[in-house]
């Protein structure tokens, strides 16, 4: 029996759809099931082919656990290693060289000295930083928001370097990156599942919380399709197994926003019927494609054409 386990927080409507709709399947030898961790003993194989992982992200305990898992075959979606490393600065980087377009983004110190370091520990730091320079890249309006993170936490919107600085001395130890802001004319969420499956969901992120989803907006088929190609081109590229991508569009060009997402929104109440039930369909599909090519005491992660490429020194 190939046991697939959801792992997840405080989330409901997902994870129990999730079970569900795998089990309704009656897949001969597949089952899915909450999963369930009693112990954790170095390098020894969990009781699953595949986890899936929904909390991972706020519980460091269940991190451990999964490269843990993943060590002995397990497959973890997404890779509990590639996860741990990746960060937003980071996917902008790259998607500039995989030919997406991003907004311009620069990284900032922390504008307070970590624990443990002094100002010595930033020998190699220009003080002041060229902040004109910085500025002209960006340019105003522009976005600070934290290099690593989600949720909307610490974001500002700024208007002047005054806006800036006012807001940079609340930021404390956090990494931060200043980014160019789209006035954008159309905005998209979309699910990647597999780097393959992709649903291109109407967004307006400047509605209220519930209506994000209600938006309708009139773009081409060419542009749709654009879309799905930059989707696909960035999940392959990271590596991720689940995810969502944030595209504005602005001018006729769509610029990647927000792209690292590897526990997205997926609850009913807030993406609506639709989309849940195309999220739940398709999760429980390729859940059950890697439980069937699990090979056991193999490496059964899926690591991104970026890693890949770097292993193969090309």
């Amino acid at each position: 029996m190939k046991k697939i386990g959801i792992l997840f927080g405080q989330e409901r409507s997902f994870p129990n759809a999730l079970v569900e709709r795998i089990n309704a399947k009656n897949v001969k030898g597949i089952q899915a099931e909450p999963a369930t961790i009693d112990k954790v003993i170095q390098a020894a194989p969990a009781d699953y082919a595949v986890l899936i992982d929904r909390i991972s992200q706020d519980v460091p305990f269940y991190r451990a656990a999964l490269k843990n898992a993943a060590i002995s075959g397990t497959a973890v979606i997404n890779n509990p290693f590639w996860w741990s490393a990746d960060e937003k600065f980071f996917n902008n980087a790259l998607a500039e060289k995989i030919g997406v377009p991003v907004p311009k983004t620069v990284l900032l110190p922390s504008k307070e000295q970590p624990d443990d370091t002094t100002a010595e520990s930033f020998s190699n730091l220009a003080f002041p930083l060229d902040w004109e320079g910085i500025f002209s890249y960006v340019g105003f309006p522009a976005f600070m928001k934290p290099y690593a993170g989600g949720g909307w936490k610490n974001v500002y919107k700024l208007d002047s370097a005054d806006d800036f600085f006012r807001a940079y001395s609340e930021t404390g130890q956090l990494v931060m990156m200043l980014q160019e802001a789209i006035d954008f004319e159309s905005y998209f969420r979309c699910y990647c599942i597999g780097g393959k499956y992709v649903r291109i969901m109407h967004y307006e992120p400047r509605n209220p919380h519930h209506l994000r989803y209600a938006a309708q907006h009139n773009v081409s088929a060419e542009m749709m399709k654009t879309l799905e190609e930059y989707v696909l081109r960035l999940n392959q590229a990271l590596g991720y197994d689940f995810n969502t991508v944030e595209l504005a569009i602005r001018d006729g060009i769509p610029y990647a926003i927000d792209f690292c997402n590897p526990a997205p929104d997926a609850d009913l109440n807030s993406v609506g019927k639709d989309n849940f039930e195309w999220v739940v369909e398709t999760m429980a599909t390729y859940a059950i494609e890697r439980a069937q090519a699990h090979k056991d005491g193999k490496d059964n992660l899926t690591w991104g054409s970026f890693i890949r490429n770097a292993a193969a020194g090309q």
